[in-house]
């Protein structure tokens, strides 16, 4: 096997031959593969998966890499529209989308699922031709599914957004937030069995899902003007109570919050930690970027010294989740979104197919750069390229 997967190391992904199942961080372990050069390796490990189309076979596999093989084996469509295979990508470029393929790419795809900053909007502005987009999806029957990192509104606070811009047919089905997931994460554990509470680092989002919950929590929006006492001898208290720490996007982020989050993580016992995100920039407006939820939870990971669970993207939960509730093939989901580490990892790591829109954080010069092993299957300026092209008469 360690000869086999040497030989498919030797080529470049597009000149391959599959002759070997595809690795896991465990088997990179097997085979004595050196840290340093894992990260080589889970790139080439990706490429091969795009190539292969290979979804991952359980959950296991998705949250923790751990599992040993996943066998290169692709099982056959049964949509007749998904039986010609669009081109794939190789490891270092991926592919523009052309007027050619636009029509067999949507076809192949069931669910659509949409990151929203930088996709759908740029701060309170709709990107033009996005409705009408999304209308030729619906049109085609195809599920739309619009997953967000910020946690900064509940899901009923998203559709509110939603429909301010015009997209008055999103429903609150169709739409899963970052302060959800945080929020389901909580139920799936059975943390309200535990009797104890939340303390937020985040805005309202967060708490209007734990409400739907019923988990009780304190801090939030309320601790955004809170001092810290320095003087003397001063002793700062916390809620012995508090069994969970979540910490999403808080634009009123203070020493307060970092000190009382530090202290529940770090003298709490069996106290948990979850970050709904961790994206390094976010679109406050469309004028810039603005520093992200990762700067939050890097701050209180470095105080407390406590790893977090990360529910939103490019963590497997949200998928794990949306694909259960709907009862998804993943071959037959398209990721778009508009960064590489997180949407278009999402959707890798999930087997799902992809597609990067320029219209956000991501440039085509550092998707295309050498540097980059993120690649999805295809790129466009923007969402409206799906659309068909019109043609013109001279």
């Amino acid at each position: 096997l360690r000869d086999r997967y040497t030989k498919c190391q030797s080529h470049s992904p597009p000149h391959s031959v599959l002759m070997v199942a595809v690795a896991s961080r465990a088997t990179c372990a097997a085979f004595k593969v050196a840290p340093s050069q894992q990260q080589g390796h889970q790139a080439q490990i990706r490429a091969v998966k795009s190539a292969a189309k290979i979804a991952p076979t359980n959950s296991s596999f998705l949250a923790s890499g751990t599992s040993s093989v996943v066998r290169a084996t692709r099982s056959s469509v049964g949509r007749a529209s998904a039986t010609r295979m669009i081109t794939p990508v190789s490891a270092s470029s991926a592919q523009k989308l052309r007027d050619e393929d636009k029509e067999n790419f949507v076809d192949a795809v069931e669910t659509f699922i949409f990151d929203c900053d930088g996709v759908i909007w740029k701060g309170d502005s709709i990107i033009p031709g996005v409705p009408e987009t999304l209308d030729m999806l619906r049109a085609k029957n195809k599920r739309l599914i619009f997953v967000t990192n910020n946690s900064t509104k509940s899901r009923a606070g998203y559709m509110k957004k939603f429909h301010s811009l015009g997209l008055t047919n999103v429903t609150a089905e169709e739409i899963f937030s970052s302060s959800f997931a945080a929020a389901a994460y909580l139920e799936f554990i059975k943390f309200k069995e535990s009797g104890k509470k939340v303390y937020v680092v985040g805005e309202i989002g967060i708490q209007e899902e734990l409400d739907l919950v019923g988990v009780p929590y304190i801090g939030g929006p309320e601790d955004g003007d809170k001092k810290i006492d320095l003087s003397p001898g001063n002793y700062m208290e916390h809620d012995k109570d508090v069994g969970a720490v979540i910490v999403g996007f808080d634009r009123f982020f203070n020493y307060y919050k970092i000190q009382y989050a530090t202290l529940c993580l770090r003298e709490n016992p069996g106290c948990i930690f979850v970050a709904t995100n961790t994206d390094a920039v976010t679109h406050l407006t469309d004028a810039q970027e603005w520093a992200g939820n990762g700067s939050m939870v890097g701050c209180i990971k470095g105080s407390s010294q406590v790893e977090p669970t990360v529910v939103g993207k490019p963590a497997a939960f949200m998928l794990e989740y949306i694909a259960k509730k709907f009862d998804l093939r993943r071959d037959q989901i398209c990721m778009v979104g508009d960064r590489l580490d997180t949407d278009i990892l999402f959707g890798k790591d999930g087997g799902l197919r992809t597609m990067l829109v320029l219209s956000g954080v991501t440039t085509e010069a550092e998707l295309l750069s050498p540097s980059n092993s993120i690649q999805p299957d295809f790129y466009a300026a923007s969402l409206p390229e799906l659309l068909p092209t019109k043609v013109t008469s001279s």
